[in-house]
């Protein structure tokens, strides 16, 4: 049976994720405490790992007190462990991990920070890919270059249409107005904006393939035209698109 996936808000706009199964249950990212043992304290879950993405507090806060109530393990890139919280396990892209009785893929998104991972679950079909992949967007450039973010974007677009792409934030209203500026022709941007904003859809997560028809990040060959740039690379393409976001 698929994992049972608990979108909780932290922070101001933060996204943190619980999933859960006949095993036990897992956290995604801790950007603060208490939202996220009242959680588990009302549905009577017990906590067995935290699975951090990246380093930056927003999603880091919260670990040391939820540790501390519950017991669990917290897991996260090696790469990173000089400046996560304190790891039990220290995993690698590539390397084999296990939780919750399914395998987990883990994916190096560096570009927003060097040493970000995304942790993509295949039996369930959900993708944790907090500042990296983003709903309509992409994360902001602190670290890594346009060229990592990129290659780490395609990874991540490599996956099955149908998996739930689970972000770091709610950036809806920036990340949508930005994408209309840039791609005013699409039908399916202004459905999924009207959607959210109705509150018929929720902004995180969302299939894969409605990121690709609607985040303007991976939509860089239909937007190369409008650009001026129809004799550059995809990378190239997706760094003027970065820039512009920076800027808007």
């Amino acid at each position: 049976m698929p994992l049972e996936l608990v979108t909780l808000r932290c922070l101001k706009d933060n996204y943190a994720y619980l999933l859960h199964g006949e095993e036990g249950t897992v956290l995604i990212d801790a950007p603060e405490a208490a939202p996220i043992l009242r959680e588990l304290a009302e549905r009577d879950w017990s906590l067995s790992a935290i699975l951090l993405t990246h380093h930056h507090a927003d999603h880091t806060d919260g670990v040391a007190g939820i540790v501390r109530d519950t017991g669990a393990m917290v897991i996260g890139a090696a790469a990173d462990a000089h400046r996560l919280p304190p790891l039990d396990l220290r995993v690698a892209p590539g390397e084999p991990l296990e939780a919750l009785g399914e395998p987990v893929e883990i994916i190096d998104v560096s570009g927003h920070t060097v040493g970000h991972v995304a942790f993509h679950f295949p039996q369930s079909g959900v993708a944790f890919t907090a500042d990296s992949l983003m709903a309509l967007g992409c994360g902001r450039l602190f670290e890594g270059t346009a060229a990592m973010m990129w290659d780490s974007l395609q990874r991540l677009n490599a996956l099955p249409a149908e998996t739930l792409i689970c972000s770091g934030h709610d950036y809806c209203a920036g990340n949508g107005a930005f994408a209309l500026s840039v791609d005013p022709g699409n039908q399916g941007l202004r459905d999924r904006l009207k959607a959210v904003q109705e509150a018929r859809q929720p902004c995180a997560p969302a299939p894969l393939a409605l990121e690709r028809d609607t985040n303007p990040f991976l939509r860089v060959a239909a937007l190369r035209p409008s650009l001026g740039m129809e004799n550059a690379s995809d990378a190239e393409v997706f760094a003027r698109l970065r820039s512009m976001k920076d800027a808007f």
